[in-house]
């Protein structure tokens, strides 16, 4: 008796005939910096970080939206499916506090030429608390102004140029403030090409790190004729009556930031921002 093979199966629509020669998305772990598109509305951002199974995206605009893990992303215009990066599989290789493979053994480079300044001794202190191996590593010095208002006379003897870029960090950049009219008369000016000024919204450095590391559910409102530290310090009931007391509350704050987690995105894109310009080639 002949026999014949049938190639086609007794019934064509058994099965889940729809997804023949479909490619299967393949997984990708939201590791920090990695940029996607939501497939469904065409929001692009980088990974900053995941929370509660969501994963933060900041677009290049410096917003920040959380969608959930799993499908419905592109990379390079591939679906992918985002899950949480595996604790396995970075095994053996330490993250540095800021989220970058730690490179082992490695010395201390050779000061840069360029440089990053920050408003204060605060904002130093965060940057080096979260980036200061990764700062170390490619050479890059954090300065403090004092306040944006010397920024200007710091450029002229700084001299700013092709192999000695300036990053600057400053607080409450917002439209119409202040610090945002000094930083677009620099990015005019003659330096202007080799100065990066980014800013984060909040009106002190306290307010990047995330409110519930201190158990709060936002940070306190403070009427604008107080002085902000202060008015944190009377309204959460902490001593603030001179300097001391608020140098004691900042340690407080700090010592609750171990790592990128404890900051808000806003925060951590923009000193991400200013590393790059200023380690670029």
């Amino acid at each position: 008796m002949v026999t014949f093979e049938d190639r086609y199966g007794s019934d064509v629509l058994a099965g889940d005939w729809r997804a023949r020669g479909r490619v299967a998305p393949r997984t990708v772990p939201a590791e920090q910096g990695l940029v996607v598109e939501r497939a469904d509305g065409g929001y692009t951002g980088a990974v900053t970080g995941i929370e509660n199974r969501l994963v933060q995206l900041e677009d290049r605009h410096g917003r920040v939206r959380a969608f959930p893990l799993g499908g419905g992303y592109l990379l390079d215009g591939a679906p992918v499916v985002l899950v949480a990066p595996s604790a396995t599989a970075s095994r053996g290789r330490r993250r540095t506090a800021s989220g970058s493979f730690s490179v082992a053994d490695a010395p201390a480079r050779v000061a840069r030429a360029s440089r990053i300044f920050v408003e204060g001794r605060h904002d130093a202190e965060l940057v080096e608390r979260v980036w200061g191996d990764d700062l170390r590593l490619e050479g890059v010095v954090v300065e403090y102004l004092g306040g944006i208002d010397d920024l200007a006379a710091i450029l002229r003897d700084t001299r700013p140029g092709p192999r000695k870029r300036i990053g600057v960090l400053v607080d409450h950049l917002v439209p119409g403030s202040k610090e945002t009219r000094i930083a677009e008369a620099v990015a005019r000016g003659p330096h202007g090409a080799h100065v990066r000024i980014a800013g984060h919204p909040y009106v002190d450095v306290w307010q990047a790190v995330k409110p519930d590391r201190l158990g709060l559910a936002a940070w306190p409102l403070v009427p604008r004729e107080v002085e902000w530290k202060k008015g944190v310090c009377a309204a959460l009931g902490w001593p603030h009556r001179d300097q001391a007391d608020i140098a004691r509350a900042w340690k407080r704050i700090l010592s609750t930031v171990t790592s990128y987690r404890d900051l808000e995105p806003s925060f951590l894109g923009r000193v991400e921002e200013l590393i790059d310009f200023v380690t670029a080639d």
